[in-house]
């Protein structure tokens, strides 16, 4: 690496590190004010709380990565400019990719890291500190409960496993016990048609057998052209061994989209099915993890030509346009995702189409700048 390439690397990574720094304790706090409460009122152990801490840190690096490259390269190259370094080194033969290619190099591994993280290590802390978290919870359940039924309940429990052709409803699901209340099961036919129904006072997953096991209910069969009852059976219990559905899983599609790590939403896909459209919204979030490490080579495709045209001014100018460059991707993105998860548009295109829309803005940007 030539001085220059090490003096303009040096420069924006002494601002990069602080950026980082800056927006990674603003997000903790964040945290904190919203949760640290919780934890300590629940009887958390200070292990605890370090632990939860020590796995959630590593989940925020998607969102402060690409916010903390804009920004520290809008000020340090903004800076430059000011102080008429950028046109120094244009008046001495450079053009804008010799001046920054030690800043696109960064992007480019910064792009491959953030790629690593979300396929190995982000996943496992997005799911671990969930569940030290959740633990905490249901340890204070357990010590304030009189029934381990009122453990870990989770109100009006939905699924609609559509590759099986069943819609799950339960009035409330213990995670404790695996027991669910007020229990209903439609059974439907390939055109979507109910053809039976289970009704039962209580619905548990063996997990011994895998399955689950119906008490004080009954079945009723239905006609599928007029759905009037046909038949109706009442039973005291009675085990349906190809009702496999993992209470875990239906939990989990209670979550929102957005919520998930890479590998719960591949597992909900692959549990519902990739072509039914309830796997939509998990579609768009599973193809967006992949596709949003790229944001990091869009981010210094952006910086750059904002930064080293026009007149110079404050880099704090620069540095106020970059939240309002964020907040316009945010709105593509919430759009395009919206879109994508009711099926007006594929979910590759509702993914890929924020980071496109950005880079086409990067690229006209770039060709001025040039």
């Amino acid at each position: 690496m030539r001085l220059l390439d090490r003096y303009v690397f040096f420069e924006w990574l002494k601002i990069f590190v602080i950026a980082i720094g800056v927006t990674l304790g603003i997000l903790v706090l964040h945290d904190m004010y919203g949760h640290l409460g919780d934890l300590l009122n629940w009887g958390a152990s200070t292990r605890e709380i370090l632990l939860y801490y020590a796995l959630f840190i590593p989940t925020l690096i998607p969102v402060i990565l690409p916010i903390s490259l804009l920004l520290s390269l809008i000020y340090v190259l903004g800076a430059m400019h000011r102080n008429n370094e950028i046109t120094a080194m244009r008046a001495a033969g450079m053009n804008v990719f010799r001046i920054t290619r030690s800043l696109w190099f960064a992007g480019a591994v910064l792009s491959g890291i953030l790629l690593w993280l979300n396929a190995d290590l982000i996943p496992y802390c997005k799911e671990n500190s969930r569940t030290v978290f959740d633990n905490v919870r249901m340890e204070k359940q357990v010590r304030d409960a009189k029934d381990l039924s009122e453990v870990g309940v989770v109100n009006q429990l939905c699924f609609n496993n559509r590759s099986s052709g069943r819609l799950w409803y339960m009035n409330a699901f213990s995670q404790a016990t695996n027991k669910g209340r007020g229990v209903r099961v439609s059974i439907l036919d390939g055109r979507g048609r109910e053809i039976s129904r289970i009704m039962a006072r209580e619905g548990v997953y063996d997990e011994t057998e895998l399955c689950w096991f119906f008490t004080d209910g009954q079945e009723i069969e239905y006609a599928p052209d007029t759905h009037r009852p046909t038949k109706a059976v009442g039973f005291d219990k009675k085990y349906y061994k190809d009702f496999n559905e993992e209470p875990n899983i239906m939990i989990l599609s209670m979550r929102r989209p957005k919520d998930l790590s890479l590998f719960e939403a591949k597992t909900l896909i692959d549990s519902i099915g990739a072509k039914s459209r309830e796997a939509l919204p998990y579609l768009v979030r599973w193809y967006s993890i992949w596709g949003s490490p790229f944001a990091c080579l869009i981010v210094v495709a952006i910086a750059i030509p904002f930064s080293v045209a026009g007149v110079r001014t404050n880099p704090m100018v620069g540095v106020s346009k970059t939240f309002g460059l964020f907040f316009l991707f945010y709105v593509i993105d919430s759009v395009m995702t919206a879109l994508g998860g009711r099926g007006i548009v594929s979910p590759e295109v509702a993914a890929i189409a924020p980071n496109l829309a950005m880079f086409i803005f990067a690229m006209s940007l770039y060709r001025k700048a040039i």
